[in-house]
């Protein structure tokens, strides 16, 4: 398959984050404050990016408002002419920060929501953020940006899901992100504390549902399903390697942000080699492009340019081949993995085990 320019690039600028998200999908060793690349590296990367045809850049993390050198970053991605869009937890957002950002370039705010009220926000998150995600908010659209909110639901917030939707038309968000727990990571650690009901995915449908007619044309919504429950799995990523890159904050460059979960894959790193080498030519790029790499049932599936087979790094971690066919598709030889998993899955959950972020935001 002949790979196509991408179309955006996550920048994860760093691992460092002040909050303790048990439902974290960055890798369970985070990349150290020392290991991360600099600021003349970061532009060099950002430079390499719009002349492979990169158009949108989400700077994230961790938290990128620990890294000094953004709006730097931001402003060098902006006069390239690329969409340039910040995921935050809002920490750290003050009106003045924000309002220089915007200055530079900054097109897009996303920031993340633990909860519909403070005791559960906070909870989840480990410290007490969710006043400062309000004000964060009101920041963002004081300054007229487009705000998205990104909620991970699971078993601790999902009855919130009403409450979790009017609380982001408070914000005064123009999108609204519902996603279910992806279980890589520290997710995949906490998996049996953040596994939804079925009654809990049954009671939110409609709610959502309901409120996509009700909001349309004021605040989209998006629900992405949670998979474990799904007779197909969703198309991740549109294909592997397809439309987007991630570059860690050490160098590397992942054809998804959950690759490094794939310890059979060689990543290539962005300190040796160049953007276009690795987006292109790299063994880890090429390894699940296109269907040449597909077993059965997806070689004969006619599904295979829908779903892509599945998640490559789902596959990995419940089979132990990244090849495989993702466990959660219903004609895949491993989906009673996934049976397993639901049925097993505890009446009373366990407490969560917090994300231990050893890396000091400064």
């Amino acid at each position: 398959m002949i790979a196509q320019p991408p179309l955006g690039m996550l920048a994860e600028l760093t691992h460092r984050c002040p909050l303790h998200c048990p439902y974290c999908s960055n890798p369970i060793e985070l990349v150290t404050r020392e290991n991360e690349m600099s600021t003349d590296e970061w532009l060099s990367v950002i430079d390499q990016a719009r002349e492979l045809g990169v158009l949108q850049v989400h700077m994230s993390g961790g938290e990128p408002l620990a890294r000094q050198d953004l709006p730097v970053l931001v402003e060098r991605a902006s006069d390239l002419g690329c969409y340039v869009n910040l995921v935050t937890s809002g920490l750290g957002l003050t009106e003045e920060r924000l309002a220089d950002l915007v200055e530079r370039g900054l097109a897009h705010v996303q920031l993340s929501v633990q909860g519909a009220d403070a005791e559960m926000a906070n909870r989840i998150a480990g410290v007490k953020a969710h006043n400062h995600k309000l004000a964060a908010a009101r920041a963002v659209k004081k300054l007229e940006m487009p705000l998205t909110v990104n909620v991970v639901l699971h078993r601790a917030n999902h009855h919130q899901v009403g409450d979790l939707i009017a609380l982001a038309e408070e914000m005064g968000a123009d999108r609204l992100e519902l996603a279910n727990t992806q279980y890589y990571g520290w997710g995949l650690r906490n998996r049996a504390a953040l596994m939804p009901t079925t009654e809990q995915l049954t009671e939110a449908e409609p709610i959502v549902r309901a409120a996509t007619e009700r909001l349309r044309g004021t605040m989209q919504i998006v629900y992405v399903v949670a998979d474990y429950y799904e007779r197909y799995p969703k198309p991740c990523m549109y294909g592997w390697g397809s439309r987007q890159l991630t570059v860690a904050p050490n160098g590397d460059v992942l054809p998804c942000p959950a690759a490094s979960s794939i310890t059979t894959l060689k990543l290539d790193n962005v300190r040796s080699q160049s953007l276009e080498e690795i987006w292109y030519r790299s063994d880890a790029f090429n390894a699940y492009r296109g269907d040449h790499w597909m077993p059965d049932p997806c070689k004969s599936c006619s599904r295979k340019a829908i779903d892509f087979g599945g998640c490559r790094c789902q596959a990995f971690l419940l089979t132990g081949d990244a090849a495989a066919t993702d466990p959660v598709c219903s004609m895949s030889p491993d989906r009673g993995i996934i049976d397993t998993i639901l049925a097993g899955t505890p009446s009373e959950p366990p407490e969560f085990v917090m994300r231990k972020n050893t890396i000091k935001v400064v």
